[in-house]
């Protein structure tokens, strides 16, 4: 599968770039500094610069590719919108899949989260706008958008399972998953499309 990795030198870009060439992919990363795709050199994989924010460099990017796996985030210095820029950027130039990267307790998995999530995520301000916006943009064009509880460090679990909406487990606080296990699970949904168009919430077993 040709496998395109948005913001591939981030903490979870980097576990899917590693974990896709692992699984045999050939594998697109995209960064906006690539020297920063720190994982061994690979004849399946390419380093390729490119901003989210500049919709005619991602459609360079993302030619040919099957599908993109997404681990875009708000990085320090980005300001609100780089999230909502890089979905219409990768929606611009038409991949056949994407599987984006979201938060828990945001948008569609609010009311599952509970009150106090909720409360907290508030504090985000126009970044949780952004969050919500780009992650609407994507579902809208069929895409999966993963909804994953605090970050943790560790391996993927064996035992992970990916789960829709309902049946979330009800918590005060969202389980912690490891960023490892987070990209498994979007490698897995990229393999075996379990949930087009919808929330999915890994979790570590």
């Amino acid at each position: 599968m040709n496998i395109t990795v948005l913001a591939a030198s981030g903490a979870v870009g980097l576990a899917l770039t590693r974990q896709a060439l692992e699984r045999g992919h050939t594998v697109t990363a995209v960064a906006r500094t690539p020297a920063r795709v720190t994982v061994p050199d690979s004849p399946r994989l390419t380093r390729v610069a490119a901003d989210v924010r500049d919709p005619a460099g991602i459609a360079q990017a993302l030619r040919g590719s099957e599908i993109v796996l997404s681990g875009l985030g708000i990085a320090k210095g980005d300001g609100p919108g780089a999230l909502t820029a890089g979905s219409r950027a990768v929606l611009d130039a038409h991949p056949g899949r994407i599987i984006w990267l979201g938060a828990y307790g945001t948008g569609p998995s609010a009311r599952a989260a509970g009150f106090a999530t909720r409360t907290l995520l508030r504090a985000m301000g126009a970044e949780l706008t952004d969050k919500i916006s780009a992650d609407a943009a994507v579902l809208a064009a069929g895409g999966t958008v993963f909804h994953s509880g605090p970050f943790a460090n560790g391996p993927a679990s064996t035992s992970r399972r990916t789960v829709g909406l309902a049946e979330t487990p009800r918590r005060f606080f969202p389980a912690r998953v490891s960023r490892e296990t987070v990209a498994a699970a979007m490698l897995d949904e990229a393999q075996t499309p379990r949930f087009p168009g919808q929330i999915a919430v890994p979790l570590e077993h």
